[in-house]
């Protein structure tokens, strides 16, 4: 019912051949339209129209490219690769196939070439990430429908009107002049004397020949008339011309399903290549044979999108200085900084972060820095720990945390040390220790 023009009110003969093959067998071929022997639209009420007919078997074309031993294009489906059915493999020339990954809650696409691979168990030929190529072919598509495109357009489809018109002055004068020579034929024969049978004969060849060439003739000049309908009226120039307003914004409307703008890619495109490489290299081909090459960069792998910011990282090592990881995390937070999987931090991240990246522990700063540690102090004051923990809570050394369980490194006891006095409490000999004059701590002060 599809294929069959009857159905569109059309009269048509000879649409199979039967051949007889040895054994009695016989072989039925479906003929093309051009070797039909009668084809009549309109011949009697169809159940749809000619040209409802002819965009049915148009579409039935589209969707029947997904089979067979080509497989170069396939219909339009619900997901979101805009160039699905439309990639080709630039190394070995097949369709390439779309598979998709979900990221952060949305669906990512991938063209891979592996048709070959899975007929041979072979590697893969290769694969192309999507995402950022489908966006650069979108604002390609775009910007290729503008007006000034557009007026171009129709400045060559006028250039073809004429060339088509001239074309069918030239196709009309050889069936004038196809039909003056069976004309002059015709006289020839019908002027021969008929006892002269040999002479006849030899006529009414001719006569036969020039019929069939006039018939030939206008049926190419039919054909060729029907290929060639390319003339526009003025409402199809508006037409084609409010698409420069009406594609970009059907396009970026988030409401259109990603099928339709499958569509319309189709309508401009033919196919896409790809070849990846240490760029990507897309070769776009648009309908009517026109071609663009465009290179993109190679989009950046899983762990490099969820890497942390350079500026983060740097921010960390500067705070290190002063506080411990979890403090860090802390102040982090409240600036609004989020590590590269946009989460929130947290102590055991930036400790992971700073090792990742090598950055020098507090612990190392400090010692660095000339930090003793607590059997260091002690030993150098000749005390137990626990009066150097003592005298750290009443303000006669200081201590400075390594990381975020308590552990501390202290900073020299100066000169004059701190030592132990009879009959002195704590918070006076810190107060003393507060007002003698240390040197030392003047030229720190200075510096």
């Amino acid at each position: 019912m599809l294929h069959n023009p009857r159905y569109a009110g059309a009269f048509c003969f000879g649409r199979t051949r039967t051949r007889k093959r040895p054994g009695d067998a016989l072989e039925v071929e479906r003929l093309p339209r051009e070797e039909w022997t009668a084809l009549l639209p309109g011949a009697h009420p169809g159940y749809v129209s000619w040209e409802q007919f002819e965009a049915n078997l148009e579409r039935l074309r589209a969707n029947a490219q997904a089979h067979g031993a080509d497989r170069r294009k396939s219909p339009p489906r619900e997901g979101p690769a805009l160039l699905q059915g439309l990639a080709v493999c630039g190394v070995c020339g097949r369709r390439m196939t779309v598979r998709y990954h979900t990221r952060q809650g949305q669906q990512g696409p991938e063209y891979v070439c592996q048709s070959e691979g899975i007929e041979t168990a072979t590697k893969k030929c290769q694969t192309v990430p999507g995402s950022g190529l489908d966006e650069t072919i979108g604002a390609l598509l775009v910007a290729t429908v503008t007006p000034l495109t557009l007026e171009v357009a129709l400045q060559v489809q006028t250039e073809l009107e004429a060339r088509a018109g001239e074309a069918e002055a030239l196709r009309r004068q050889r069936v004038e002049r196809a039909r003056y020579e069976a004309d002059l034929a015709r006289r020839r024969f019908m002027e021969a004397d008929p006892a002269n049978r040999l002479v006849v004969d030899v006529l009414e060849a001719e006569w036969n020949e020039t019929l069939r060439a006039l018939h030939d003739t206008q049926e190419e000049v039919e054909r060729r008339r029907a290929e060639d309908h390319l003339v526009l009226d003025e409402e199809r120039r508006r037409q084609v011309l409010a698409l420069a307003t009406d594609f970009p914004r059907l396009w970026n409307d988030p409401r259109t399903p990603p099928r339709e703008r499958k569509r319309m890619a189709r309508l401009l495109l033919e196919d896409v290549t790809l070849t990846k490489g240490r760029e990507i290299a897309v070769g776009v081909r648009f309908r009517g044979g026109a071609t663009q090459s465009l290179t993109l960069p190679l989009p950046l792998s899983a762990w490099q999108l969820r890497q942390t910011a350079p500026a983060v990282v740097a921010e960390i090592d500067a705070l290190l200085d002063e506080h411990t990881e979890g403090q860090i995390a802390a102040i982090l937070n409240e600036r609004g900084r989020v590590s590269g999987e946009g989460k929130a931090f947290h102590a055991i991240l930036v400790q992971r972060l700073r090792r990742d990246y090598g950055l020098k522990s507090r612990y190392d700063r400090l010692r660095d820095a000339g930090m003793l540690t607590l059997p260091e102090i002690a030993d150098q004051l000749g005390v137990a720990t626990e009066t150097v923990k003592k005298w750290t809570r009443h303000g006669l050394l200081r201590a400075h945390a390594t990381n975020d369980k308590n552990e501390r490194l202290y900073e020299p006891p100066g000169d004059p040390p701190p030592s132990k006095k009879q009959g002195s409490s704590l918070s006076n000999r810190r107060r003393a220790r507060e007002i003698a004059p240390n040197p030392t701590n003047e030229v720190q002060c200075e510096a």
